[in-house]
């Protein structure tokens, strides 16, 4: 009865009940199988959120917003696209280089998506990049803001299964940068085969003129420093992810007001109202799915599927290819929230019982939700990068699946079978 509740929680995705709401039922249907003490189940979920590290969800959701409405985003791109202009698919490896930027900043995709979306769209199609080409790539390289830490993805990861945060934002530093080098390499031999990519001098935007380069590196100055602050901050030991995440939304905040002067009260009021929406969303489903996993745990569901699927294969290889395969189709009809707490929790006594360590699972979950956000038929991602680049899903979903299998298949293969690209940087850096 219990395994029925995770294909319960899909049926109710797959036929559009928001995610919330769906959790909210699985937990109801539990509850009543189970004959569950709710007063105590309650206890133990906001017991569960009472976490520091969880202060670090808002906050970076929040940077993420006010890099766009801050102008940060947009000299970020005016500055790559100054260092990749002239090169054969150049513009979209600007896009992909901003989201890897972006990402080192913000932790989300979403946040990507709509900042690194909106800006770099209409100068693509410019560039004859055919939209449902340029807005699957979008979606791709938005994803590598899960990679490249911080991470909001892998903070869940931590929590839920009491794992160092510090060591898995190390974890996914290696296959983010593979995933960003993938995408550039895809999108260069696109360009010329796949569409005409046509030339121009780089602005800085449609209706401005051409700056000299001194002018946008200068520019850029502040917005880069951001990245450095963070990361150099957490892995220099200055502040804990909590305390960075902190430190994001405070420079941010200075970068826009006061150095670029793009920030008004009224964006920041906007910026503030999204990202209190997005985190909503976020911590309800998190506190239904700490109870899930209670009662999951308390009826060994996980015991249970470790044991079956040891039995049926004993090779840890074929376990791990096993494991691959259900993540991605997981992550095909299940946002990567729903993939992050409750399927992959599942998996982790079987991926310590074939001496797997949970850090590297991290690294292979988190590259399970890059595939799966971009994947038919739920897509989220993919779906929102459509909608910012004016067309139809049916234009992406074939570049989205080429992207998939020629560049995120590849990049979950080498993640989950060459373990050091995962702990290689965490053991460098004293994290495991």
């Amino acid at each position: 009865m219990a395994f029925f509740s995770v294909f319960l929680l899909i049926f109710l995705m797959v036929i559009g009940v928001p995610v919330a709401w769906s959790f909210a039922v699985v937990l109801g249907y539990l509850v009543i199988v189970f004959d569950v003490n709710t007063t105590t189940l309650l206890l133990q979920g906001f017991r569960s959120l009472d976490h520091i590290i969880l202060l670090a969800l808002p906050l970076f959701v929040l940077a993420g917003y006010l890099m766009k409405s801050g102008g940060i985003a947009s000299r970020l791109i005016n500055f790559i696209e100054l260092l990749v202009r002239g090169r054969r698919g150049g513009m979209g490896a600007s896009m992909v280089l901003a989201s890897g930027v972006f990402g080192a900043i913000s932790g989300t995709a979403t946040a990507a998506v709509a900042s690194i979306g909106t800006i770099m769209v209409e100068p693509l199609a410019n560039r004859g990049y055919p939209r449902g080409y340029s807005s699957a790539l979008l979606g791709m390289s938005s994803l590598l803001g899960i990679l490249i830490p911080p991470s909001i993805t892998l903070i869940l990861f931590g929590v839920i299964t009491r794992q160092s945060i510090t060591a898995l934002f190390a974890a996914t530093i290696g296959p983010g940068l593979l995933l960003l080098l993938g995408l550039i390499l895809f999108n260069r031999f696109c360009a010329g085969r796949w569409f005409e990519e046509k030339t121009s001098a780089i602005k800085q935007s449609e209706h401005q003129p051409f700056k000299p380069a001194w002018k946008i590196t200068f520019s850029a100055l502040p917005a880069l420093s951001m990245p450095v602050i963070i990361l150099g901050g957490i892995y220099g030991g200055l502040f804990t992810p909590t305390e960075a995440a902190g430190v994001a939304v405070v420079v941010a905040i200075i970068i826009g007001f006061f150095i670029y002067r793009d920030m008004t009260l009224g964006r920041l009021k906007e910026s503030l109202k999204a990202s209190a929406e997005t985190t909503g969303t976020i911590i309800l489903i998190l506190l239904f799915s700490f109870m899930i996993g209670r009662i999951l745990v308390a009826e060994r569901v996980p015991q249970e599927l470790t044991e079956i699927m040891t039995t049926l294969v004993s090779n840890p290889i074929l376990i791990l290819l096993l494991i691959n395969v259900f993540l991605i189709f997981a992550g095909a009809i299940m946002d990567d929230l729903s993939v992050t707490v409750v399927i992959a929790p599942l998996f982790m006594p079987l991926i310590q019982s074939i001496g797997v360590d949970p850090i590297h699972f991290g690294a292979i979950v988190a590259c399970s939700v890059v595939i799966g956000a971009n994947s038919p038929p739920v897509a989220p991602i993919l779906f929102m990068a459509c909608r910012i680049g004016k067309v139809s899903i049916h234009k992406a979903i074939y570049p989205a699946l080429c992207l998939i299998a020629f560049v995120g298949i590849p990049v979950m293969v080498v993640t989950t079978f060459w373990p050091s690209l995962s702990l290689a940087i965490p053991r460098l850096l004293g994290a495991i």
